[in-house]
């Protein structure tokens, strides 16, 4: 078995997005008229290996070897800035983006794809690209064209690499509490201030300049979230010619020291302490993008992103655990089945113990579920960019819209609970670090913060995403499965089954949401909304599992071994994971106030 064999499955991405998703027919449209299926595949065979031979085997090393600081300069490992190189010379920064700017325009399902490579390799390394590509996209919707020339087109090329600064040490996600402030000046620059924390990738020698992305007050704004500002704030400022110039006062005060991903550089960082003085005065030197008073709607572009990629990671990192627990299964021998007392009989491989089964099972309904749901949201998102109707469109805005938290969550979740049982299935090996999968599961017990918390994503998924425009999103996702069980009450005797399972729980769907916001208050509707996002999640999951029953009996091999395992994990969830919902869907429509009525005293 090959390296990359262990990271992802090359079958289980053609089925996805060829047989289900039918990237293909993408190339029909202008903006991906130069690609086919060849191209596509060609991508996704190049991240495959470049992940395997770049990125994996530095993966534990990095791990064990984290960044340092030396008289205020960040070491890594050589092997990180040898993984990046190789990653810009793949072309894959500009994977998405405008020909213009010097992108491959790809379709956003198959990027996805081609990035899960280098996120289940080793995902503190590919978090470097991954916060670049989205500061990229960004500033090419949201910046001038003078900040696309500036910041973006030296990304692209893999000399500039780019963060998010959104979080402060005394207000985390409240990102109301935000005190950065931004003074204008008279050549139409501003100087920020202020401190910012939890910056992942926030310093570093991996590449020529950092482009920080950094929410700030302009002084006379609105309180809140509305009298936020976006900057571009560069590590290194440009001279006119766009030659590196003098040290922005952007300075590194520490790195913290997480649980996982411990790879990437997480910093806090200080603007304007005046360590460095640009053009002779201390304040950070940085550049509006967009109107003022508007950053937090512009940074939602890059959070959205953010928030599916972090799906994708959480998936990669439960996929890798996967496929090296089911390989350790396999080779490993121990004990006898039940029925076998002889003890002078040969052990067998620990694969043939049903519990072990069950546990590797569960593993592939959860990881196969999430990497169809995080590439159905680059589908959409494809769509969303290029579907020639203007209805067509919009379905496929207010669909990634509902399902962006969901597919933030429910991988960070569930594809956690796949590693921590790939752990299980190593057994004691799986505590120690001879073997990937503890380190998989520190790295993905991350992606429950990232970018949110579930109860951040809940909030947000019960409380704007399915009332927004009075339930359209909504009502489009109940449309989208009821179509899907339609579907599959004329197929054979399974997928009916899985339907009616389905339509069960879909109608659920329905009937507790009006349920919580039929009461009118916000305070008692919310106050489960972590449950709800749960719950919700499974039953997308349920329904991406359907969907694929049904392309797998469209396929030209429905009778062979991956197509019989496709059904064998969607059976596992509809018996196994979907009746966990109905309980929940009890608590949600009773109201429970148990969490609203705990008062702080009795804890």
């Amino acid at each position: 078995m090959s390296s990359s064999e262990l990271l992802l499955s090359r079958r289980d991405l053609a089925f996805l997005l060829h047989d289900w998703l039918d990237v293909t027919r993408l190339t029909e449209r202008p903006r991906y008229a130069e690609h086919s299926r060849e191209t596509f595949d060609a991508v996704l065979d190049l991240a495959a290996r470049v992940a395997a031979e770049r990125f994996a085997p530095h993966n534990r090393a990095a791990d064990t070897s984290e960044p340092t600081v030396d008289s205020g300069r960040v070491r890594t490992i050589p092997q990180v800035k040898a993984a990046l190189d190789a990653f810009a010379d793949t072309g894959l920064f500009a994977a998405t983006l405008d020909e213009s700017v010097g992108g491959m325009q790809l379709p956003h399902a198959v990027a996805a794809a081609a990035f899960a490579w280098f996120q289940a390799a080793n995902v503190g390394t590919s978090a470097y690209p991954f916060l670049t590509l989205g500061n990229a996209n960004l500033l090419l919707a949201h910046g001038s064209p003078e900040q696309v020339d500036t910041w973006v087109r030296p990304m692209v090329e893999g000399r500039f690499f780019g963060t998010m600064c959104l979080s402060e040490p005394q207000a985390g996600s409240s990102l109301a509490d935000l005190t950065t402030r931004a003074e204008p000046q008279d050549d139409g620059t501003y100087r920020i201030t202020g401190t910012k924390m939890w910056i992942s990738a926030g310093d570093h020698e991996l590449a020529e300049n950092i482009v920080h992305l950094v929410l700030a007050r302009i002084p006379g704004g609105p309180p809140g979230v509305q009298g936020l500002s976006l900057f571009v704030v560069p590590k290194v400022l440009l001279d006119d010619d766009g030659a590196l110039g003098p040290r922005n006062d952007v300075v590194l005060v520490g790195l913290n020291h997480k649980l996982g991903y411990r790879g990437a550089t997480n910093t806090l960082l200080n603007f304007g302490e005046g360590v460095h003085r640009p053009y002779g005065r201390a304040g950070a030197v940085g550049y509006l993008v967009g109107q003022p008073h508007r950053g937090l709607a512009l940074m939602f572009h890059m959070m959205n992103e953010a928030r599916i990629g972090i799906g994708a990671g959480a998936t990669a990192l439960g996929y890798t655990g996967y496929l090296k627990s089911v390989a350790y299964a396999r080779q490993r021998p121990q004990g006898r089945p039940v029925t076998d007392k002889d003890p002078t009989t040969p052990q067998v491989p620990i694969v043939a113990h049903p519990d072990v089964r069950r546990m590797l099972l569960a593993q592939k309904s959860y990881v196969e579920g999430a990497l169809a749901l995080v590439l159905y949201c680059g589908r959409l998102l494809d769509e969303e960019k290029t579907a020639p109707a203007e209805a067509d469109r919009e379905r496929a805005h207010l669909l990634l819209e509902l399902l962006t938290p969901i597919a933030k969550s429910w991988p960070s979740q569930w594809c956690l609970a796949a590693n921590d049982l790939a752990i299980q299935v190593h057994g004691g090996y799986g505590y120690t670090r001879d073997y990937d999968v503890e380190q998989h599961w520190r790295d993905n017990r991350l992606n429950a913060i990232h970018e949110g918390t579930h109860g951040i994503q809940a909030l947000d998924l019960l409380g704007r995403k399915v009332t927004m425009r009075d339930g359209a999103a909504l009502e489009l996702l109940l449309e989208a499965m009821r179509a899907t069980v339609d579907r599959a009450w004329k197929a054979d005797g399974f997928a009916a089954d899985l339907a009616g399972r389905l339509g069960t729980a879909v109608d659920r769907i329905a009937v507790v949401t009006r349920r919580l916001w039929a009461t009118g208050d916000p305070e008692l509707a919310l106050a489960n909304a972590s449950v709800y996002l749960e719950a919700v999640g499974h039953v997308v999951i349920a329904w991406l599992w359907l969907e694929q029953v049904l392309a797998v009996d469209a396929s030209k091999s429905p009778a062979d071994e991956f197509s019989a395992g496709k059904r064998a994990a969607a059976r596992y969830f509809y018996r196994w994971e979907l009746p966990k919902v109905g309980p929940q869907f009890d608590l949600l429509e009773s109201l429970d106030r148990t969490t609203l009525d705990m008062r702080e005293s009795w804890f």
